[in-house]
């Protein structure tokens, strides 16, 4: 039994002691959680108590974007010792899946993710996992910015699907969390310049700080307009669409160059219109993205290299203790907090 943040039901969390395996397997490694993140998915469930079919039909641990100390290691592990700091892959597959045959274990069927139903999350003092998918980081990444690999992942999957090319022009539509991440690993990923679209200013004020990413305000220009103007009518290379907002995925067409990319990342919460012509006269092409697969040792390096800065994201730390205070806190959604993190207690 372990002290752990559990979502009892849609609408009700609470701090108590809860039943976690600790058995460590041959494979696996014991960590002892520093810092959490408070992802969009964990504040979907805790205020809706579903995502799609995925629903909250007992008590869940909530928590997936983290890191902390190797505390012990099973006897088959050889890249992972006792003291090593590092961060976790929260999606745990089935490595005979067709979909992990194929490399693309991110959509197996059966894929264990950490925080969503039936499989408990790691917002408690120690976990289990498998060392496959833990992984090391350096002594210059501090246990904040490790558990901020997991967003930035997706957004490294996103500039990935959207096989930039150096020098392209990129747009991303929605300024939240990943609309941020994305915007960063499209210019590690070789953008020249990337404009980010959004309505909440003090959002737009912060990602517009870091050099190569210019802003626009729906509220004051659109997008279309705005990204016209920039690229003399010819359009963006790479549009990636992050708000999940209807509007903005029909007015996808208007972004991009002929020949472009459009890449879909923010997922609505209801079926939304799409302008499948404009695609076509454009012979646009359309990507998605579905978490990530074999990107975590990627992002990694790219923080560790110091060619991806993500602490002016990290908006505020709270303790474990007042781990439901941060969540109600995440669902106010305020336009100046990104991202929010938890720390847990050193032993």
């Amino acid at each position: 039994m372990a002290k752990a943040l559990v979502l009892e039901e849609k609408g009700k969390l609470s701090l108590r002691e809860f039943a976690l395996t600790d058995e460590v397997g041959p494979e696996d490694v014991k960590v002892a959680i520093r810092t959490v993140g408070v992802c969009g998915s964990d504040v979907h469930y805790y205020t809706h108590g579903k995502i799609g079919h995925f629903v909250v039909e007992e008590p869940m641990v909530l928590g997936h974007e983290a890191a902390g100390v190797v505390v012990a290691a099973g006897p088959e592990v050889r890249h992972l010792k006792p003291g090593d700091r590092v961060c976790m892959e929260p999606g745990i597959p089935n490595p005979t899946s067709r979909a992990s045959k194929l490399g693309i274990y991110n959509v197996d069927p059966s894929v264990r993710f950490w925080a969503t139903p039936p499989i408990h999350g790691c917002l408690t003092p120690e976990v289990v996992h498998p060392a496959a998918f833990t992984y090391k980081i350096p002594s210059t990444v501090s246990f904040a910015e490790g558990a901020m690999v997991e967003p930035f992942a997706i957004g490294m999957q996103s500039a990935l699907r959207a096989k930039i090319q150096p020098g392209d022009i990129g747009v991303v539509t929605g300024a939240g969390p990943i609309g941020m991440m994305v915007a960063l690993a499209a210019l590690a990923g070789g953008c020249a310049k990337v404009f980010i679209a959004d309505l909440a200013q003090p959002k737009l004020d912060i990602i517009g700080k870091y050099e190569g990413i210019e802003t626009i305000n729906i509220t004051h220009q659109p997008v279309s307009q705005a990204i016209a103007e920039a690229t003399d009518g010819w359009g963006a290379d790479v549009v990636f669409e992050c708000s999940g907002a209807a509007p903005a995925v029909l007015d996808l067409p208007a972004l991009a160059r002929p020949g472009g990319a459009i890449v879909l990342v923010g997922m609505p919460v209801d079926p939304v219109p799409m302008d499948i012509v404009g695609l076509q006269a454009k012979e646009l092409r359309l990507e998605t993205v579905f978490r990530y697969a074999n990107i975590y040792d990627r992002a990694i390096a790219l923080i560790g290299a110091g060619k991806v800065d993500l602490k002016p994201l990290i908006s505020a730390t709270l303790p474990f203790e007042k781990s439901i205070e941060a969540f109600d806190r995440a669902v106010e959604a305020r336009d100046s907090d990104v991202k929010i993190q938890i720390e847990m207690p050193v032993a």
